[in-house]
This record gives C-alpha cells, sequence and structure tokens, in this order.
C-alpha cells in the first residue's frame, strides 16, 4: 500500500513516504520532510513547520531549519505540531493539540501526551511517558523510561526574564534513566534528576535529587530510597 489522503492536504516539494502512510484532513507537511512506512497523520497536524521568532525575543534569528523527520510506526494526533529540524523515533505517539519544536529529538516507543509541549532544542529518550499538559522547557534532556505526569512544569530561566545576566545562562532540566515526576510538581532551571529519582506530587524541586530516592514537599526533601520494586532495573 502507498499514501492515502484525506482532503485539503498539503505536501511541500521532495517530501518522502514509506509504505502505507494515512494523511487526514487538512494536513500540512513541509518541503523535505521525511515520513517513515506505517504512520498514521490525523486531521489538522502540521510537520516541518519552521519557527518564527517574535520581535522582542532574546533568542538569535533562525534560518531555514533542516527538514523534519518522522520514523515507521508512528502515530500523530489532531492538531499535533511538530517543528523543523525534530527527529521523531519508531513507533513514537503523539496525542492530539502536541507541540514538539524545532531541534527536538523523541526517542523510540515514548508516548507524547495530549497538549504536552517540548520545547526548543531538547532531547527525550526511548520508552517515555509525558503525560496530559506537562511542560518540557527548552534546553532540557530526559534519559530513557522517564515518566513525568500531567501538569509538570519544568523551568529554565532563573532570573524570570529580567537583567541581561541570564542571556547565557538558560539551562533546562535533566531527568536521567528511569526518573519519575508527579503530577503538578515543579523543576526548578538546571535541577538534576538522577537514575530511578522519583519527585512527589505538587512538589517544587530546587537541588538535584539523588539517584533512587524520592523527594516531597515545597522545597522537596528526601523522604526514603525508592522501593527496590519499583526500581527499572527489576522491572520485567
Amino acid at each position: 500500500m502507498g499514501l492515502e489522503k484525506g482532503s485539503n492536504v498539503v505536501i511541500g516539494k521532495d517530501v518522502l513516504f514509506g509504505e502505507n502512510v494515512i494523511l487526514g484532513n487538512n494536513v500540512i507537511i513541509y518541503s523535505g520532510t521525511k515520513i517513515g512506512s506505517n504512520v498514521i497523520i490525523q486531521d489538522n497536524v502540521v510537520i516541518g513547520k519552521q519557527p518564527t521568532r517574535a520581535k522582542a525575543s532574546i533568542l538569535p534569528d533562525t534560518k531555514q531549519l533542516p527538514p523534519t523527520i518522522i520514523g515507521s510506526g508512528v502515530t500523530i494526533g489532531t492538531s499535533a505540531i511538530i517543528y523543523a529540524n525534530s527527529k521523531i523515533g519508531d513507533e513514537v505517539f503523539v496525542a492530539d493539540l502536541a507541540t514538539i519544536r524545532e531541534r527536538v529529538t523523541v526517542g523510540a516507543r515514548t508516548i507524547v501526551g495530549r497538549g504536552v509541549a517540548i520545547e526548543n532544542d531538547s532531547k527525550v529518550g526511548k520508552h517515555c511517558k509525558l503525560e496530559t499538559n506537562c511542560y518540557i522547557t527548552a534546553y532540557s534532556e530526559l534519559g530513557d523510561h522517564v515518566f513525568v505526569a500531567p501538569c509538570v512544569v519544568t523551568t529554565n530561566d532563573n532570573y524570570m526574564a529580567r537583567s541581561k545576566e541570564r542571556y547565557d545562562k538558560f539551562k533546562g532540566v535533566t531527568i536521567k534513566n528511569g526518573g519519575r515526576i508527579g503530577a503538578n510538581a515543579t523543576i526548578l532551571p538546571g535541577k538534576v534528576i538522577n537514575e530511578d529519582g522519583t519527585v512527589a506530587a505538587a512538589s517544587v524541586v530546587t537541588k538535584d535529587i539523588a539517584k533512587e530516592e524520592i523527594v516531597v514537599g515545597s522545597p522537596a526533601r528526601k523522604l526514603r530510597d525508592v522501593p527496590e520494586g519499583q526500581l527499572l532495573r527489576n522491572q520485567e
């Protein structure tokens, strides 16, 4: 099987499709995009969008970025937007209304939930689960098997948009393999959640979290070690 298209689909120049690709209605795919086989792209999806810059932005203007690459077995939900120069691994699921910005990589078999935003220059590993409406700030790095619950907020600007000193100090968060963050938690800029580190719901992380420990509260403090049965290495 080849390409199945809905109504009002716009496909730019030199877009490459694998086998058995299904496009919904009103899909826009920008020039040069590469899409693997057995991919489902639902209504109103935009792939390969070039970023635009606000006049007041402190970030440098970007020229034409390279195309987006979508792996095989990927599903992209209604009204999702995937920017240029992003790479989506095989069997990734991107839910409705998600946004994946430029220069982002998402590893194989990761789930990007409804309304999730992954900002520019971030990296998400394999087998992660990013749940509804969580926010991954720019310049963040998530390892493999990372879990981020609904409405988690990560941040990258300790100066909260004041003073020129901040310009070269933006730093996202790092969540290493097996890290887990509970609902409505907030992670401050540059903080590291080490392997199997776990943040309880509604906590505010103001310092790095050690390997295999559970933290809770505002500011978050160690509660106890992660139970052996919950450690990543002990999962089947």
